[in-house]
């Protein structure tokens, strides 16, 4: 999907005929849990664009400090949207604080993704108090490897671009004229001193060629059985929380077309 005009077309009427299906109203506020990564100030730019500043809110969620801050700040004066700040570092710690008290031991992984879900809750909070609804900022190729935190960032009640690599989402944000620090930066989730690709050990821009391709066979195959066994892995996440939003799905997808059986490499 190389038009970006036609991108954001589908997801507007898409966007618009889900309201009206849905009984949305028509003058619902969109809350958005700004970042200041590519995801979420696409999410919001497109929000603006739709429906106007005045109905989409960001709410900011540094836990105990934040060291991209600055870059949400920009994504907030550039959008020109209302700005609600909340630091949740007091619960996370009172959190950590109550398991520790229970003679548990806290895993890496359950620390880590604790900050991605009392964000939503919170970012839900404030939607609710609003009279709003939360934007999902996940984006199609986190989702195929599974790179969120499940009931953490890959909730909302709908979802701008759940159709979209990472790659499109850049062009997107491009398109839509979001500043190119914003949507170029190295994506990292700040849970952790790793970038996501490094985490991943393979790069975003592969991972989304392999998406989009017809031809399965250019590609390396050990590539394919390792993004397919990834894919496999962190599919029932997806399955769970499947938040309502253009997808996209035609034969450009080469996991809609993957069967229930491990991709099997030609000989």
């Amino acid at each position: 999907m190389k038009n970006m005009e036609y991108v954001f077309e589908r997801i507007k009427i898409h966007w618009d005929n889900w309201m009206e299906m849905s009984k949305i109203p028509k003058d619902m506020k969109w809350v958005v849990a700004i970042s200041g990564g590519k995801d979420s100030t696409v999410v919001a730019a497109l929000a603006v664009k739709i429906f106007g500043k005045d109905r989409v809110i960001g709410v900011t969620l540094p836990c105990d400090g934040q060291k991209d801050f600055d870059d949400s700040l920009a994504v907030i004066n550039h959008l020109g949207i209302k700005h609600i700040n909340i630091d949740i570092g007091d619960a996370y710690y009172s959190v950590l604080q109550g398991i520790e008290n229970n003679a548990l031991d806290l895993t890496y992984d359950a620390k880590t993704n604790l900050p991605a879900r009392l964000r939503m809750a919170t970012t839900f909070a404030v939607a609710q108090s609003v009279g709003g609804m939360v934007l999902n900022t996940s984006n199609l190729t986190e989702t195929i490897v599974g790179y969120c935190s499940l009931f953490g960032d890959d909730c909302g009640s709908y979802a701008p671009i759940k159709g979209l690599t990472v790659t499109e989402v850049i062009a997107l944000g491009d398109w839509l004229g979001v500043p190119y620090h914003l949507t170029h930066k190295v994506p990292i989730d700040g849970l952790q001193p790793l970038t996501d690709e490094e985490k991943l050990g393979m790069k975003y821009s592969d991972i989304d060629k392999l998406i989009r391709t017809v031809h399965p066979n250019d590609f390396d195959q050990d590539f394919i059985v390792k993004v397919c066994e990834i894919y496999r892995k962190n599919k029932f996440k997806s399955k769970i929380v499947n938040v309502p939003g253009e997808e996209f799905e035609d034969d450009s997808n080469f996991f809609s077309r993957l069967g229930p059986s491990d991709y099997k490499p030609t000989v």
